[in-house]
Parts: C-alpha cells; structure tokens; sequence
C-alpha cells in the first residue's frame, strides 16, 4: 500500500538473466504498476508481456469488479507496456492517458488503432479522478522521447517512469545505490541533460513518495536520492577515489597494476580494481562515475588497445564521460600505441586532466617503467611530479605504418623502422 488510495499492483521477474540483452541482473527485475482508486480509477503502466496474467489478478484484487477508467502509460518500452494490449481488451472502455507521442508507438508496436480510446496529455495538463487529481510532466530523452511523468498532489506522490529506477526484484537485499547507479549509469546515462531539466520541474513540487517503474517505492530521506541523481546527471563524481580498469594477456599488466594499487592504498587513497575481461562491464563502467580518477592499463594489440579496454572507452563515451582526472599506462613488447589510441578516443570527452607520467611497459616492469610507476602514484596522490619524467625527456616518435615507438631526443635523419622498414617519413612525433 503506498497510500489509502494508491496501491502497488507490480511485479517481479526472477526469470531474467540480461536486462535489455546486455545487463547482468542476478537479483531478477521488478516492473512496477500502481492503481489509484478514487471517485475514477487509474493504472499507472502496465509490464513485461510475461507477466500480463499475474499483474491483470493484482489489479483485479485491488479494484473487484471495478473497470478502470484510464490507464496511464507513462513509457513504452516493452518491459512496461509488453500487457498493454491484453489489458485494453479486458477493458474495452478504458481510456488511454498518455503523450502524443506514445500513440504513435502503440501503433508501430502492437499495429493496434486505439484512437477512440485517446486522451492525449501534455506538459502541465490535468486529470481528475476525484480527491486525486493527476498533473503530467513531459520527460523527453528520460530515456525515451515519449516519457512523461504523473504527479498527485493530494498523496504528494511523483510517479517517476523509470527515473529512481534500480536493477533487481523487490524481494532482493541490495544496497538501492550501487544497483541504481549501475542501472542509471546504463541505460539513462547519456542524458544528463534532460535528466536536470526534470529534476528542476521537481524541485518546485512537494514530493513525499517516489514510486519508480523499477525498484523500490521511496519514502525516506528524498534528498539523498535527488542529490545522486543531481550528481549523476550533471557527471559530477560522487566521491574522491580511483577506479584502476585494467586487461592484462599475459600478467605483466596486471602485476604492474596490482603494485600500483598497494602504493595508492598505502597513502590512504580509495581504490577500487577491475579486470575488464573478467568483471561486470556495466560494473565498471558506473564506477568510471563513481570515482574522480580514473587509470587506463592495457596492453597493445593489433596496433590498437585490447578489445575489452576499447568496449570499456566506447561505453564512456556514449554516456558523456567527462570532468575526470586520467592517467594511462601502456604495454607493448615492440610499438605499444596504448596512450595514443586512448587519448584519441577520448578526445571528445570534456574537462579530462591527464596526469604525468604514461607509464610505458616493454613487455614486463623494468627499472625505467617501475620509476615511472611510483611517478605516477605520487601524482595520483597529489604530490607535485618530479620535474623530469621517468624517460629522461625523451620524446617519442610513432610510425604511422606499424605503430612501432621511438624514444630520443630526436629522430635520426636515417632511421628506419625495425619492424616495418619505412623511413623517417612516416613518422611523426606523439604529443
């Protein structure tokens, strides 16, 4: 019950294993619907086509032989309009309170003409039900251009659509932040925008309850959530700390990793670890958020950087990764490209401060690489950098043909690429 009027009518999938076919979700999902019994009565969304038969029971045993007057649907990704259909043929005379836009998805999904069932809502229009009277705030791009929120100010209660939205079933015990992270940072991440523009039209209401479309009803302590929220869609890091994301083929990244993170641990410094090959991509990337640093190790691969590491950069870069602080360190036996494949990717990303020193690593740690490492953790750390790098001031020299790098002062007139035998031509210097 969330209030004397408004009750819970959802659902949990314990089913479901990858979340829109890429997110890990062990502790299943939850797909929330809520029904508002007044003078008038209305649905707020429906759920997942798999469950169209329980959650039809659970509004039945809210309402008896009620027939709701309207159902509201806020969002129509399938894993909230999937029973819709099913719905509006056990009611023929319900109306459909929605955006203009969702009607035009109803039709391209399901091929259904419910014109004579429309009422179509728009920013700051009203509907009655009695006691309660439902005003709708357009949310376009969170996460869907048709989004719309409902707000009842007799209850103070934000019907919020995926907004305050986590992974997981409602009967799982998890902590609501990590998994609303993951899930934000997922799925609605790329909007950040939109996001602090709804935020602003909440602010100005008098909200007591949130009642998402995934996870728990929230009731306490509010400004919690709105202040991650707030931080999550302006990109601001949550907290001082550094995520290390990390692939290694043979070891020899990993181990330099692991030595960099004891130092860091040492001077008190939060650290969190992540083997992109083996861990939780979404994982990582949320943390990516999470944290104000961020240290890049990977090893050269086909002249590029390892798959996993460049899938991690393209997950960041879709979401608007920015106002981070990076550091790289790169291994490759023969021409590692690592610092430069990484900056490049990186190079629409705003506000990143690179720190000194790119640790290179020729295949294993030696005692130039393991210099620059303790360079690198006494910048992470915040101590001043010595003011001449590890390399001696030696400046690097990339073949556009291979990728091969060469450290010197200069580059000799005659010098010729070892691995590819292309001359100075093709060479330019790495910035």
């Amino acid at each position: 019950m969330i209030s004397q009027d408004i009750r819970y009518v959802g659902v949990n999938d314990h089913e479901i294993d990858l979340f829109e076919g890429q997110y890990r979700v062990p502790n299943g999902m939850a797909y929330n619907s809520y029904v508002i019994a007044d003078e008038k009565t209305a649905v707020i969304d429906s759920v997942d086509a798999r469950f169209a038969r329980e959650w039809m029971d659970n509004i039945q045993s809210v309402l008896g032989n009620r027939v709701p007057d309207y159902i509201v649907v806020q969002h129509m990704e399938p894993d909230h309009s999937g029973s819709l259909i099913r719905f509006l043929e056990a009611y023929p005379d319900t109306k459909i309170a929605a955006s203009g836009k969702t009607f035009e998805m109803i039709q391209n999904f399901f091929g259904a003409d419910v014109s004579a069932r429309r009422t179509a809502v728009k920013e700051g229009d009203t509907l009655s039900l009695g006691r309660h009277t439902l005003r709708f705030i357009a949310a376009p791009m969170v996460h869907w251009p048709e989004v719309i929120m409902t707000y009842d100010a007799a209850d103070k209660v934000l019907f919020s659509a995926d907004a305050f939205g986590k992974f997981g079933a409602l009967d799982a015990e998890e902590d609501w932040a990590d998994e609303a992270r993951r899930y934000y940072i997922g799925i609605v991440g790329k909007y950040g925008g939109p996001v602090q523009t709804v935020l602003k039209k909440a602010a100005a209401l008098d909200i007591q309850t949130i009642c998402p479309l995934h996870g728990p009803v929230l009731n306490e302590n509010l400004g919690y959530y709105m202040d991650l929220y707030g931080k999550w869609s302006s990109y601001t890091p949550e907290e001082d700390g550094i995520l290390i994301a990390y692939t290694s083929v043979y070891g020899n990244t990993r181990k330099a990793v692991e030595q960099l993170a004891e130092t860091l641990k040492a001077n008190g410094q939060k650290v969190t670890v992540c083997d992109l090959a083996r861990s939780d991509m979404s994982q990582a990337v949320a943390d990516a958020f999470r944290y104000s640093k961020l240290v890049l190790a990977t090893t050269t691969y086909n002249n590029d950087i390892f798959p996993f590491m460049r899938e991690f950069i393209e997950h960041l870069t879709a979401r608007g990764f920015c106002g981070r602080t990076v550091a790289i360190v790169e291994n490759g036996s023969w021409a590692p490209s690592v610092a430069r494949v990484i900056r490049g990717l990186l190079e629409k990303s705003k506000d990143l401060t690179y720190v000194d020193p790119v640790v290179t690593i020729r295949s294993a740690l030696n005692e130039t690489s393991a210099a620059q490492l303790e360079l690198l953790g006494k910048a992470l750390c915040g101590e001043a950098a010595a003011p001449e790098s590890a390399s001696g001031g030696k400046k690097k020299f990339v073949c556009k043909i291979c990728g091969y790098v060469y450290e010197g002062e200069t580059l000799p007139a005659d010098f010729v690429c070892p691995i590819c035998k292309h001359g100075t031509g093709d060479f330019e210097e790495i910035q």
